[in-house]
């Protein structure tokens, strides 16, 4: 492909920090996501009833209905650098593949950031970005868990990007550590390669191996070991796979399989090739020691 992007220009000023980040002892928990709450709230009661202040989540099967989500559109508006489509609203059951969730809290109350993977009622295998309150589930979807009680995850106003975007934070009242491995959650800035910064996460926190949970995010026509290059800059993606581990030089290296969702819905699924992944908008990570 020619003429390939590997960055984008954003409307407010860079932080010289690019990757943001806290780590404690992880929590991990699994259950089941219930009929007839929406997304947003069967999350939140999952994560509250473990203790998760912030967290990450994998799900897989189950229904939605009704269900609404949007994909990853070019920006019109002149400001943001990219954007979101209208809203899809599919008639009838949407059946669940696989999504990965952020959780955390948007002003105030638990809120939900929500990639994935689903068949709508006429067959149709597509994904996007849930609208959290607006997608209900219709048949219980398994959940698994990882998060942190003494640090937390909150939308905040981002002046480089002008979004609302999901980052860690300090809590004023935090609770007990976990009992599990060491967990660090992330948010990633714009136009730094996705790859490299898990490698940079991970030696932040001195892991000297490390597995991605769950994970969402946005990144800038990545390149898969297949050879493939996706041509949108507008994305939306979750981690299938995630390592960070030492390669033949002895050298960390990160190791990353996604599933991506373009601006006409359709998904691509590959490994990344280290170096040809620049994050879009954010990347929010959950990176787990061992």
């Amino acid at each position: 492909m020619s003429g390939v992007i590997k960055a984008l220009a954003h409307p407010g000023p860079a932080p010289a920090q690019r990757i943001d980040s806290l780590a404690g002892r992880g929590i991990s928990v699994s259950g089941v996501l219930e009929p007839g709450l929406s997304i947003n709230e069967a999350i939140a009661r999952l994560m509250a009833g473990a203790g998760i202040r912030g967290g990450t989540l994998e799900l897989a099967g189950g229904a939605l209905a009704p269900f609404t989500y949007v994909r990853p559109a070019l920006s019109t508006d002149g400001v943001h650098a990219a954007w979101y489509s209208a809203p899809f609203s599919p008639p009838g059951v949407t059946r669940l593949e696989r999504a990965n969730v952020t959780f955390g809290t948007r002003d105030g109350a638990p809120f939900v950031h929500v990639h994935g993977v689903w068949a709508e009622a006429d067959g149709r295998r597509t994904g996007g970005h849930m609208m959290p309150h607006d997608a209900m589930v219709a048949e219980p979807i398994a959940a698994t868990a990882w998060g942190l009680a003494e640090h937390g995850i909150d939308a905040r106003e981002d002046a480089e990007t002008v979004f609302k975007i999901f980052g860690p934070v300090e809590l004023a009242d935090p609770g007990p550590p976990g009992s599990g491995p060491r967990l660090a959650l992330a948010r990633m800035r714009p136009n730094i390669d996705f790859c490299g910064a898990l490698v940079a996460l991970a030696q932040r926190h001195g892991f000297a191996a490390a597995r991605v949970r769950g994970s969402v995010g946005s990144l800038i026509q990545p390149l898969y070991t297949s050879g493939h290059r996706v041509g949108d800059i507008a994305t939306e993606i979750f981690v299938e796979r995630g390592v960070v581990r030492r390669g033949p030089s002895g050298a960390l290296e990160a190791e990353v399989d996604i599933v991506l969702v373009d601006t006409q819905g359709e998904i691509h699924t590959g490994r990344l090739v280290p170096g040809e992944a620049p994050v879009c908008i954010t990347f929010e990570v959950a990176l787990e020691e061992g």
